[in-house]
């Protein structure tokens, strides 16, 4: 089974596959990748070369992918060359492309933010009108963990971009992609899994916090969620799934908003077709973890169970800082608390860079909170003690 990029998820799904006796292949962006550390078969390529994902896959009986930015021309190629791809490239285009998400969802009754492409000042100033300001502006492809995403309170503000549209030109060929600011209660994840034989499989709700654009922390199942919309927040997940026809893990971000009259309880915010961020608690606290899932969705393999195993379970996010030797910060935490299940990635550290997270599990939320938070923040230097 061959994943192209060599990230942190491709480096996760390495344990589980070794569970389940498949070999994995890795094509990585270099040899110090975070999945070539612990995946033997591992060469180096970039996702744009043509020729050398070609001779890649054709090495592999299946392929997936660690992120969403191989080329079209490349699925394309990959497809027409007979390669079992999953997700395939025809749903993959809705996680590549925020338009294409849109227009789809849109047209499926799925509920979103109100949107609008611009190519022009006047398109902006026709969409704040409508919907006012400040709006939500979004680099059509390529954005994530918050860039390529601004929130804007004048069309000055979008000047750059604005210079930047036009055919041929990369992540804004057809414009800016223009949303409501959505006064939402807090942000929601749902994830689920889907076979190409049609199973499919979805996790508790979760709610995802963010700061600063990156997600720093996922509380499952979402604290005080009713059983109605928990029940539609999935609904909708699943629907998505088979709507678009995705194969493997589909992680559905959305915002959950306030009860008022017919408004939906719930809008969509992007989609991600890989095993994601807001899933990663599941390694620790469910039954059967996203990542054994993706691997026997994109098998066929008949799904897990995706029960969780305790009442709750927290993921505290271990970003980049000042801290870089993980040994003593292992021995504060392992020590102070034996519980705490802590995933490094093996990635070089940058400010802000997701290198890791903690999972911990338990009967009582504040606690269990208190202990990611602390756990994560130690690992990364914020506290030291």
């Amino acid at each position: 089974m061959g994943i192209i990029g060599g990230g942190q998820l491709a480096r996760m799904l390495q344990a589980p596959a070794v569970a389940l006796g498949v070999q994995l292949s890795v094509l990585a962006e270099g040899v110090d990748a975070s999945a070539a550390l612990v995946i033997p078969s591992a060469p180096v390529g970039d996702h744009g070369d043509l020729e050398a994902v070609c001779r890649f896959a054709a090495a592999c009986d299946v392929v997936t992918f660690d992120h969403e930015h191989v080329p079209p021309n490349v699925l394309a190629a990959l497809a027409a060359d007979g390669i079992p791809l999953h997700p395939s490239p025809a749903a993959l285009l809705f996680a590549q492309d925020k338009v294409a998400m849109r227009r789809r969802l849109t047209e499926l009754g799925i509920p979103c933010p109100e949107w609008a492409m611009a190519r022009t000042s006047t398109d902006i100033e026709r969409f704040a009108a409508r919907v006012g300001w400040p709006l939500v502006a979004k680099a059509p492809r390529g954005g994530y963990d918050g860039k390529g995403v601004r929130i804007v309170e004048a069309v000055e503000e979008l000047t750059d971009w604005l210079d930047r549209t036009g055919e041929g030109t990369r992540g804004f060929a057809d414009g800016i992609l223009l949303e409501q600011l959505v006064p939402f209660v807090r942000e929601l994840a749902v994830l689920v899994a889907r076979s190409p034989s049609g199973q499919a499989a979805a996790w508790p709700v979760v709610q995802t916090v963010q700061t600063d654009g990156v997600c720093t922390e996922v509380i499952a199942p979402a604290p005080d969620l009713t059983p109605a919309d928990a029940a539609e927040a999935t609904h909708t997940a699943l629907r998505i799934a088979g709507e678009l026809g995705v194969t493997g893990v589909l992680a559905v971000e959305m915002f959950q908003l306030e009860h008022a009259g017919d408004r939906p309880a719930h809008l969509v915010n992007e989609l991600a077709m890989r095993p994601h961020n807001s899933g990663h608690w599941s390694i620790d606290g469910a039954v059967t973890s996203q990542f054994e899932q993706h691997l026997r969705a994109v098998l066929d393999l008949p799904l897990g169970d995706p029960s969780p195993t305790a009442p709750w379970t927290v993921m505290a996010n271990v970003l980049g800082g000042d801290h870089l030797e993980l040994y003593p910060a292992y021995r504060h935490v392992m020590a102070r608390d034996p519980g705490a299940k802590v995933h490094m990635y093996g990635k070089d550290v940058r400010p802000g860079r997701k290198i890791g997270h903690v999972n911990v599990s338990g009967a009582d939320l504040g606690d269990v909170r208190d202990r990611a938070r602390h756990a994560a923040d130690y690992l990364q230097g914020v506290i030291d003690e």
